[in-house]
């Protein structure tokens, strides 16, 4: 008896009834949501992976672009590569317009659509780039480990996720929020930050360490506003309408003014508004709004103060 006749007659896994059983499950999932006939394919989050790359690449081609760039080929790196990313770009997005649409076939509608926008995310890249050196200034300046903004670009978990996060919120706001959602969770596998697309940050932004970040979608934060690792921007509680399912969409999660800090492990849940020029000290539990220039301490736990936003 050969290795193969041996191991099938000693192996029996089941595969032709495992394989049944997964077709009836898939089928019936297809049929609760009417896609049964040919389901329409999904926004991918490997293609996108290779999109976010090259978007880095184009805001910071002498920092994150091809090691051998000079200057005279740098204009011609980013308009070839930005072409090719928006074509990339544009397909996963009418990937998600035709899951939405939920038609059999593509029509000129969708296409069009998500050409606009692709076109109207190009557009706004300047001012992407923009804002995402206010965060490397911001995390520059506010790290004394930091030794050039070059090492903020190309080491900081922060950046990495808040670079991310300036692209998808674009998207988001432009009418491809699962696209957005996908990009928002590759930050957040790469990071361990999670910030919802949906969320708006002003200028200046700058995440500590990271890890454990979690910011909900209708946040809502101001300039130069610091968080370190753990923090939670969260929603207190989930409202149900008459039918018992969750509300969706209202404005459910922290407003944090300027120049705020907020330190490890804080946790700050429900539509509160924190102060401008407020401290939240670590481990803070808060659910109700404080005025500008507020100090918010655990009671009684220690004593000393943290001058200029200091921590790891």
């Amino acid at each position: 008896m050969n290795d193969t006749s041996y191991l099938n007659s000693k192996y029996d896994w089941g595969i032709d009834a495992l394989v049944a059983q997964l077709r009836n499950l898939r089928v019936q999932s297809l049929d609760t949501r009417n896609r049964r006939d040919k389901p329409p394919k999904l926004p991918s989050r490997k293609e996108q992976h290779i999109i976010l790359d090259g978007l880095g690449a184009v805001l910071f081609p002498n920092r994150l672009g091809l090691p051998d760039l000079n200057d005279e080929g740098i204009d011609y790196f980013v308009g070839h590569t930005l072409e090719t990313l928006l074509r990339k770009l544009y397909k996963q997005i009418s990937r998600e317009l035709h899951f939405i649409s939920g038609h059999q076939g593509f029509d000129d509608a969708e296409h069009e659509r998500a050409i606009n926008i692709a076109r109207q995310f190009a557009a706004q890249l300047p001012a992407v780039r923009k804002l995402l050196d206010s965060d490397i200034q911001a995390a520059y300046e506010g790290d004394p480990a930091a030794r050039s903004p070059d090492e903020v670009l190309v080491c900081y978990p922060g950046i990495n996720a808040i670079m991310h996060h300036r692209l998808a919120h674009i998207l988001y706001q432009l009418g491809a929020p699962l696209v957005a959602r996908i990009i928002s969770e590759l930050a957040n596998s790469a990071t361990g930050i999670d910030i919802h697309p949906g969320a708006q940050i002003d200028e200046s932004f700058f995440i500590d360490h990271g890890t454990g970040v979690v910011i909900g979608e209708t946040a809502v934060i101001g300039k130069r506003v610091r968080l370190y690792q753990a923090v939670t921007l969260g929603a207190k509680r989930f409202p149900k309408d008459e039918a018992g399912r969750l509300v969706k969409g209202n404005a459910r999660h922290p407003i944090v003014e300027d120049d705020v800090v907020i330190y490890a492990g804080a946790t700050i849940l429900g539509r509160v508004t924190i102060g401008r020029g407020s401290t939240i000290g670590g481990n803070v539990w808060l659910t109700h709004s404080v005025p500008p220039n507020s100090n918010i301490t655990q009671a009684h736990v220690r004593s000393e103060l943290f001058d200029g936003g200091a921590g790891i």
